[in-house]
């Protein structure tokens, strides 16, 4: 792979002498090297808090391209500083490096040579992509502040140990100052290339219970003389249900799925006790609440009521993915001033889908932009899933302009 170009000092001038940000053709001679780094990526996948070679071929990319580099932020995290002029603005940009243990089905010949491990939402593209924006502004210079590029660990790995729980526990913010923050994933099912906005509240929180029923193991011949979880388990699916239909606003957005649901081994038992799996989703502070309040009232009352037992464990999840405002409208301006309006969906609908992202702008303001992955192509957390390699120039010109726009001399 080839080193970067020696830095450009002078900022490139338009005729009205404004300074001329980038452009999609100026990241196009990077298309080669990125699509080596992302493949290389996609073929060694490591799941959270295992991103030693990631993390580590970042870093060396960095240094390389001139970056103060700090390795083990929140564990297994890098960031990238770069500072230039003496404006005392900053700004922070977000990529993601974990996989997901997930089989691969691709048979792609870079497909991941670590079995049950793999890629599958897009995250060594979201590296690749800030990569090539690493080495852009290295070369150009064309800002006048300071930019951290922030390498996340383990966004998959659920509420409690998250990356970017961790990196922020780690004194992120205040190590790194950023005045605002931005993050990207791509989004299966839209044209490459396509940039998607929201304003405010965007992804759900994602909250999950466990509800262990405790009944009375029995003969199937002799259902009187035991207490079947099994029976109380079905019974309490479909109670569940009621708790959006009747309990939310129609106007507001929740979702209530059991996901898991296992109970016994033989078909003449009957068991001692059926457990079920749910994953909560919500927009706002309010629904959140009552969704958890609803659940445990119901289940509590529900299955006493068949005379069994239950314990159950609520385990709050990510946050509300939030998009500030100001940020949002800056975020989508220079997605316009790259790829036109016609690639540009200013307010999408939610996306019921949750991001770690959201811990970050609870702490500072900024914008999670979704980028079109292509249509037709397969969905995230699929093992037949693939990151579009068209979208690895877009999205460096796109977090380049974005810099230099916000860091703007």
């Amino acid at each position: 792979m080839s080193e970067v170009d020696p830095p450009i000092l002078v900022s490139r001038l338009g005729a009205d002498l404004t300074p001329a940000y980038c452009e999609l053709s100026d990241t196009l001679d990077s298309r080669a090297e990125l699509e080596a780094i992302r493949r290389t990526i996609h073929q060694h996948p490591e799941l959270g808090f295992e991103e030693h070679r990631t993390a580590e071929l970042v870093a060396q990319r960095l240094e390389r391209w001139g970056y103060a580099v700090t390795r083990g932020v929140g564990g297994t995290g890098v960031v990238g500083t770069l500072r230039n002029g003496d404006s005392g603005r900053s700004v922070g940009i977000r990529a993601d490096m974990d996989a997901l243990p997930i089989l691969e089905s691709t048979g792609l010949p870079y497909a991941s040579v670590h079995c049950g491990k793999m890629h599958a939402c897009g995250h060594d593209g979201h590296t690749a992509i800030l990569l090539g924006a690493a080495r852009q502004l290295a070369r150009t210079r064309n800002f006048d502040g300071t930019v951290h590029l922030i390498f996340q660990p383990a966004e998959e790995i659920g509420a409690g140990a998250s990356g970017a729980q961790r990196m922020l526990a780690d004194g992120l913010f205040e190590r790194f100052p950023c005045d605002a923050i931005f993050g990207l994933h791509n989004h299966p099912g839209v044209p490459a290339g396509t940039f998607m906005f929201r304003a405010g509240p965007m992804m759900a929180a994602c909250d999950t219970v466990t509800i262990t029923i405790r009944g009375k193991g029995g003969h199937a011949a002799r259902p009187h003389q035991s207490i079947d979880p099994i029976l109380v388990a079905g019974s309490l699916v479909m109670a569940l249900q009621t708790i959006v239909s009747r309990n939310i606003d129609p106007n507001e957005t929740a979702v209530v799925t059991i996901g898991s649901l296992h109970a016994g081994h033989a078909p003449n038992v009957i068991p001692e006790s059926a457990k079920l799996e749910l994953s909560v989703r919500s927009f706002s502070p309010e629904v959140r609440t009552t969704l958890e309040s609803r659940i445990r009232q119901l289940v509590t009352s529900h299955v006493e009521g068949y005379g069994a037992a239950v314990d159950l464990d609520y385990r709050p999840g990510y946050p509300v993915v939030v998009n500030s405002e100001a940020e949002t409208e800056f975020a989508r301006q220079v997605a316009e001033e790259l790829v036109g309006p016609d690639k540009v969906v200013g307010q999408i609908p939610l996306i019921s889908g949750s991001e770690d992202f959201a811990y970050f702008l609870q702490q500072r303001p900024g914008c999670f932009v979704r980028l079109g992955n292509g249509a037709g192509r397969p969905l995230l957390h699929n093992p037949a899933y693939d990151f579009n390699d068209d979208n690895l120039t877009v999205g460096a010109a796109y977090w380049t302009r974005l810099v230099e726009r916000y860091l703007a001399a």
